[in-house]
């Protein structure tokens, strides 16, 4: 397969300054509705970058699970590695790729830990399956085998079997205030739109990158 020859033609649609909300969590919500609307699959499926002490980033899926002035909310384990190196340096991005809609947002933000009650309010809306599972998974850490994190998973739902599963200290939430959000557009010609607001002061400004 010759991937150089891969190409596709973005005409869906445009975007121009007076089609954006007065603000960027407004307008995001806009697009999410459009993704959910479209029938995309997990529409608040984000991808999130971090970057070691060491300078090296990596990036990751994860899913938006709120959206307030407070910032883009999503939960995990904190021990992971995204969770340690958020508490080393909370500067970080997040990317919606709606590809099918030749969207996407880029995110620049600094993330802060939710409060053990805002954690706790969260997981207990999870299934029952996947809070047993923040018990049997120590993300990010190597496991010998797919048996013994099924022998770990048993272990928990015996453990838990009579009772409501608490949140493990390990496992909880981060809010992602924002201070750059980048709407992008895919148009036809590869002259995409691209407008971005950047916080100044109590308020945003907007303005239009080149392509």
């Amino acid at each position: 397969m010759d991937v150089a020859a891969l190409r596709a033609e973005y005409a869906r649609g445009g975007l121009d300054v007076p089609d954006l909300a007065q603000d960027p969590l407004t307008m995001l919500r806009h697009w999410l509705d459009d993704a959910v609307a479209a029938q995309l699959h997990e529409p608040n499926a984000m991808v999130l970058s971090t970057v070691s002490a060491e300078g090296q980033p990596s990036s990751r899926m994860v899913l938006l699970k709120g959206l307030s002035e407070a910032g883009f909310v999503f939960f995990t384990n904190t021990a992971s590695r995204k969770g340690r190196e958020l508490a080393a340096e909370p500067r970080c991005a997040l990317l919606f790729p709606w590809h099918p809609l030749e969207r996407q947002v880029r995110i620049d933000g600094v993330a802060s830990p939710l409060s053990a009650a805002d954690v706790e309010a969260y997981f207990r809306t999870r299934p029952r399956g996947a809070q047993l599972g923040a018990w049997a998974s120590h993300q990010s850490r190597p496991v010998a085998s797919r048996a013994e994190l099924a022998a770990a998973y048993a272990q928990v739902q015996e453990r838990f079997a009579d009772e409501e599963v608490p949140v493990p200290e390990e496992w909880g939430g981060y809010a992602v205030l924002p201070h750059a959000v980048e709407f992008w557009q895919g148009r036809p010609g590869r002259m995409h739109d691209r407008l971005v607001y950047t916080r100044e002061g109590g308020g945003w400004t907007v303005e239009r990158l080149a392509p």
